[in-house]
C-alpha cells in the first residue's frame, strides 16, 4: 500500500494526465478523471481489435474476451463471484430502466415499491413510474432535520405486497453512508428485495454485495475512474425471476446478455480492465485479486480523509453556512459536501469559483425529490463540493480562499 501522504499524492497524480493542469477538478461527484492507462486501452481496442464480438477469426475472438474478462473483473471488483452476475450498461439510470421493466412483466397491482426520497431520480423514477400499472408507490420519508431516512419509519412501510425497496448507499447530495447490511436484513425480514444505488458510494470506498446481502446493487464506472459505463450486480436468485428485454430467442439463463440490449461499449470494456493496473499500483500490489481491490480503496480512503476533514470543519466555521446532511469527517461520510448560505445565492457563489480554475456546481444534482422535501428551491439548490483521493490539500486551501472572500 502507499505510504507518505504527501509523496503518495504525487504519484497518483502522475496517472492522470489532466491533473498536470492548473484546473482543480473538485466536483468528482458528477464524473471522475481518469488514469492514462484507461485512455490507452480505449484507444489502444479501437486501432486493432474493433469488431463484432463471437466470430470464429482472431480479432473477433480477443475482442470477445475483452468483453468477457471486463465484466469477470467487475464481479471481483463488487464481490460477487459465486452469488450473482454483473450487467454492464451506458448508465445507472438506464439499467435502473431496464430492471425496472423486467419487474412489470411479473408484479401486479396492488403490489408495492418503497422509493427512499434521498435518490437521486434514477433509482426513483423507474419504480415511481409503475404506479401506472397499478403498482402501489410508497415514499421512505427524509427527516429534515437529520437529513436520514430511518429505520423506524421504512419498518412501518414494509409488508407482506411489498416487492422492492430503493434507496441510495449514498446521496449524491448529503454524502452519509447508509448502512446497507441493516436496512437489507429488514427489508428481507419483510419478504422483498433491495436495490441499492452506489454511485456516490463506489468511487470512495470497496463494494461489498457478498458482505452486505443486496439482492441488486449499481454503480456508475465513469465516476469510479473508468470509461462511461455502469454495471448493475444481481444475485443468481433475483436473475432467475426476471425475464431479460433482449431477443427473444438468446435463452433466459443467458446472463448478463439478455439484460444488455445492443451492444454494450467493447473499447469501454477494455478501458475497465486497464484501472486494474491502476488499483495494483494503489494496493502495492502484483495481482488482480479481490484482495488488491480492497487495500487499494483502503489506500483510497486514506488520501480522502483529509482533505474531507478540512473542507468540513472550514465549513462549519462559518455561521451563514449551512451544511446539506450529517458531514462527518470520518468513514460515515464520504468527500461530497453540500450546503447552502443564508443570503448568497448557490449560483453567485459557483460562478465567483468558476473564474479562479475551480470546478465545483450548483443545483439539485437529480435529487429533486431530496431537495423538494428539505424545502431547497430547485433552481439555486446547493452548493456541492466533492472530492476523491487524487485531490490535493493545496486544491482544497484554494477554494477556501476563494469561500472566505465570499462566505
Amino acid at each position: 500500500m502507499l505510504g507518505s501522504a504527501q509523496r503518495d499524492r504525487v504519484a497518483v497524480r502522475s496517472w492522470f494526465p489532466t491533473l498536470d493542469s492548473n484546473f482543480a477538478y473538485l466536483e468528482n461527484a458528477g464524473g471522475s478523471q481518469v488514469p492514462k492507462v484507461v485512455a490507452d486501452a480505449i484507444r489502444d481496442y479501437m486501432l486493432s481489435d474493433y469488431v463484432q464480438l463471437g466470430a470464429s477469426y482472431g480479432q473477433s475472438q480477443r475482442a470477445t474476451a475483452v468483453v468477457a474478462d471486463a465484466h469477470g473483473f467487475i464481479e471481483t471488483f463488487v464481490n460477487a463471484s459465486g452469488i450473482g452476475k454483473v450487467v454492464l450498461g451506458n448508465s445507472t439510470t438506464a439499467l435502473i430502466h431496464i430492471l425496472a421493466h423486467a419487474y412489470s412483466d411479473v408484479w401486479k397491482a396492488g403490489d408495492e415499491v418503497v422509493i427512499a426520497e434521498t435518490n437521486h431520480e434514477a433509482n426513483a423514477g423507474p419504480w415511481a413510474s409503475l404506479a401506472k400499472q397499478g403498482v402501489v408507490v410508497k415514499f421512505w420519508k427524509v427527516d429534515p432535520s437529520a437529513y436520514q431516512c430511518s429505520m423506524d419509519s421504512l419498518a412501518k412501510l414494509l409488508n407482506d405486497r411489498t416487492k422492492i425497496v430503493a434507496f441510495p448507499h449514498v446521496s449524491n447530495l448529503l454524502g452519509e453512508v447508509v448502512d446497507v447490511k441493516a436496512i437489507t436484513e429488514l427489508v428481507h425480514q419483510a419478504g422483498a428485495k433491495v436495490i441499492v444505488d452506489g454511485v456516490a458510494y463506489a468511487p470512495h470506498r470497496a463494494i461489498d454485495v457478498a458482505d452486505w446481502g443486496v439482492d441488486w446493487y449499481v454503480y456508475s464506472t465513469y465516476k469510479v475512474y473508468g470509461p462511461h459505463m455502469a454495471a448493475l450486480f444481481g444475485t443468481t436468485a433475483a436473475f432467475q425471476e426476471l425475464t431479460g428485454p433482449n431477443h427473444f430467442f438468446i435463452p433466459n439463463n443467458s446472463i448478463p446478455y439478455k439484460f444488455e440490449l445492443g451492444s454494450i461499449s467493447h473499447e469501454g470494456c477494455a478501458g475497465l480492465l486497464a484501472l486494474r493496473s491502476y488499483l495494483r499500483f494503489l494496493a502495492g500490489a502484483d495481482s488482480d485479486s479481490r484482495e488488491t481491490i480492497v487495500k487499494a480503496f483502503d489506500a483510497i480512503e486514506e488520501l480522502e480523509l483529509p482533505l474531507q476533514t478540512q473542507l468540513i470543519r472550514y465549513l462549519r466555521s462559518k455561521p451563514n453556512v449551512r451544511i446539506v446532511g450529517l458531514a462527518d469527517e470520518g468513514l460515515k461520510s464520504v468527500g461530497t459536501v453540500s450546503f447552502v448560505h443564508d443570503s448568497l445565492s448557490s449560483s453567485a457563489i459557483v460562478a465567483a469559483v468558476d473564474k479562479r480554475d475551480i470546478g465545483i456546481r450548483f443545483g439539485h444534482m437529480y435529487a429533486v425529490r431530496l431537495c423538494q422535501a428539505l424545502g431547497i428551491d430547485l433552481e439555486e439548490g446547493v452548493v456541492r463540493v466533492s472530492l476523491v483521493h487524487y485531490n490535493t490539500p493545496e486544491e482544497v486551501e484554494r477554494l477556501i480562499e476563494v469561500f472566505e472572500e465570499l462566505l
